[in-house]
């Protein structure tokens, strides 16, 4: 037997609820970086290019709302405030984008006249 087979993996050093607290993490962390690359403030990893797709980062957005929804009363303090965290700050992201695109079509229509 080798040395690293007698090591635990990473999920063996958790406890179950440890655990699951870890994958809402990073469920919740999917769909920030998901929110992010709609909202134009990171790359997409893909094409590494900045794509702006703000109906992209709403369905990111609302969902990380619905999971607050069904979860509400049942997350530990600290999961709820970060997902509360992350949720204030795409949704203050968001509302920037969107200014952003009302100024830009106001511009473009006081232009016009």
């Amino acid at each position: 037997m080798s040395e690293n087979e007698n090591k635990p993996s990473n999920h063996e050093k958790f406890s179950p609820d440890q655990q699951q607290q870890l994958l809402f993490m990073m469920l919740i962390q999917q769909h920030e970086q998901i929110a992010m690359m709609g909202l134009g403030k990171v790359k997409n990893p893909a094409t590494d290019k900045i794509e702006r797709d703000l109906k992209s980062a709403k369905y990111a957005i609302d969902t990380l709302v619905m999971l607050e929804k069904f979860t509400q009363g049942n997350l530990p303090k600290e999961m709820k405030g970060f997902l509360d965290q992350t949720l204030t700050n795409l949704r203050l992201n968001y509302a920037d984008e969107k200014k952003k695109d009302s100024q830009k079509d106001s511009g473009s229509t006081d232009a016009k006249e």
